[in-house]
């Protein structure tokens, strides 16, 4: 899937402003941006609900449904249960199902077949994974996602997000992702396209982009606080947790270092500077 040079505004509004992207088979596109920025309304471009004012989207040819996804929230027939809901939104593509099909689609993004109660008794997870079931009926060759991980704690992320990663591996699928969650953009996607005020201010691999604009690492251990390699750096302690600022350049002499000294880090997360990364 192709987006060249995309230009939309409400009036004086400029919303987007020359917006260019792609995303091929099996991989996994972020678009990270703040609220505002204008990563809806570019959704609702790709998917034809809003015309652009100039710009093209070229979309996969030769596929029954060339897209399928979720814009802005799950649009679920809450009254309905999962399986339920299956069978209409498959009738409404043309599709004819049995129970053997409505189960596998269940299946495939982790929802238990048994369940018959509504959607409206389901977690916010769960009404995600459904969603996406819905999405990849009639085997959509692109998946766009926007901000999934709203209103999910942190093991429906986890789940989330791993179901993601499985889609993108086992079906190939060319996978767009929006969030405002840097953290969860930098452990799924291979590249990354940041939006600011309706222009993209960074695109290229993801790591390449963050590890730019890193500016420190919690790093955890027993007894880091007193590692004496740390004098070496600014540091501050908290419990069993120490930040230290330092560049993406620098953290793997750091790491040699504190297990010379006998300290085992358990766990290394980078800091993302969120001023740098959206300066202009």
């Amino acid at each position: 899937m192709k987006v060249k040079n995309i230009y939309k505004s409400y009036g004086n509004l400029q919303v987007l402003q020359g917006i260019s992207m792609h995303c091929e088979p099996g991989e996994i596109v972020g678009l990270l941006g703040a609220n505002g920025a204008g990563k809806t309304t570019l959704f609702k471009i790709i998917f034809g609900l809003v015309q652009p004012d100039s710009g093209t989207v070229t979309l996969p040819q030769h596929y029954a449904k060339p897209l399928g996804g979720i814009i802005e929230k799950p649009g679920l027939y809450e009254y309905l249960s999962a399986a339920e809901n299956i069978r209409l939104f498959a009738g409404l593509q043309g599709i004819n199902t049995t129970k053997e099909f409505i189960a596998e689609c269940l299946l495939q993004v982790g929802l238990d077949i048994q369940r018959k109660d509504p959607v409206n008794r389901f977690s916010m997870g769960m009404k995600q994974r459904l969603a996406i079931a819905i999405a990849l009926l009639n085997q959509p060759a692109v998946l766009v996602l926007d901000e999934p991980f709203n209103g999910l704690d942190p093991v429906g992320v986890t789940a989330l997000r791993d179901l993601i990663l499985e889609l993108c591996e086992k079906k190939k699928l060319a996978i767009i992702l929006s969030s405002h969650i840097t953290e969860e953009l930098a452990k799924c996607c291979h590249r990354l396209y940041v939006l600011k005020g309706g222009k993209m201010i960074h695109s290229g691999p993801t790591q390449d982009i963050l590890s730019t604009h890193t500016v420190g690492y919690a790093l955890y251990g027993k007894g880091i606080s007193k590692a004496k390699t740390l004098q070496n750096y600014s540091f501050k302690v908290r419990g069993q947790m120490v930040w230290v600022a330092i560049g993406s350049d620098k953290i793997s002499k750091l790491l040699q270092d504190l297990l010379t000294e006998g300290i085992n880090i358990e766990s290394c997360i980078p800091d993302y500077s969120m001023k740098e990364l959206f300066e202009i």
